[in-house]
């Protein structure tokens, strides 16, 4: 069910701009400062859900940035991608190994020195990370921040800001729906209030539970009432 309405309406391309903070405005303004020129290094830190990969993958892949960018996911990262490049986010340092370690040191290095900017996540600050002690110091010299997952009122209130964004009006049973009938990271929800946007679209009807039932329907799967 769930996958059939993903597959009308991927995912949107993490930006900063559609990045719903929460608790978490001071992570976006201090990369948004970042990419301005301001503190050069950024440490986001958080569990899964917390939007920590979001944020990177907007700072690395361009998300209002007026310089060369790279986004470098976790565990074996592509370190030519950042060749030239004069922001750079790599997410999950935690799972780099040796090499990946004094790649990124290095890196930090020459991002220091050409006055670019780097992102970087993990699960805990850089301090309680298993990281060279050189690496972890290079991290934790500029601005560390802890990222909250969002809690329900918070995840209804950015669903809200969305569905404003597109001239939707939600009514509060199919918020509580969504949040109860669906995967609960955001990315899956706004998917999902799209894909029933573009149904609501296609039939002329307005978005409500009703349409987003008889939407699971019509794709052959019965949604849970």
């Amino acid at each position: 069910m769930q996958q059939l309405l993903l597959e009308l309406a991927p995912p949107p391309a993490p930006t900063l701009e559609n990045f719903f903070p929460g608790r978490n405005g001071a992570a976006l303004e201090a990369l948004r400062g970042a990419l301005a020129g301001g503190e050069a290094f950024v440490f986001l830190w958080g569990p899964n859900g917390s939007g920590k990969t979001h944020l990177l993958r907007a700072f690395g892949d361009g998300s209002g940035a007026r310089r060369a960018s790279a986004y470098l996911p976790a565990g074996n990262p592509d370190w030519a991608r950042a060749d030239g490049t004069r922001a750079v986010a790599v997410d999950d340092v935690a799972r780099l190994d040796g090499a990946g370690q004094i790649a990124l040191f290095d890196l930090c290095n020459r991002l220091r020195a050409d006055g670019g900017a780097l992102a970087a996540s993990g699960n805990a600050p850089p301090s309680r990370l298993p990281l060279r002690p050189d690496l972890g110091s290079r991290l934790a010299s500029g601005i560390i921040l802890q990222l909250h997952p969002l809690d329900d009122v918070e995840k209804a209130a950015a669903l809200r800001d969305h569905a404003a964004r597109r001239s939707m009006a939600l009514e509060e049973d199919l918020i509580r729906y969504l949040l109860t009938h669906f995967d609960r990271d955001m990315g899956t929800q706004i998917s999902v209030l799209d894909a029933l946007d573009k149904h609501s679209l296609e039939r002329k009807r307005p978005v409500t539970l009703p349409l987003l039932k008889e939407a699971l329907r019509s794709l052959g799967r019965e949604g849970n009432s």
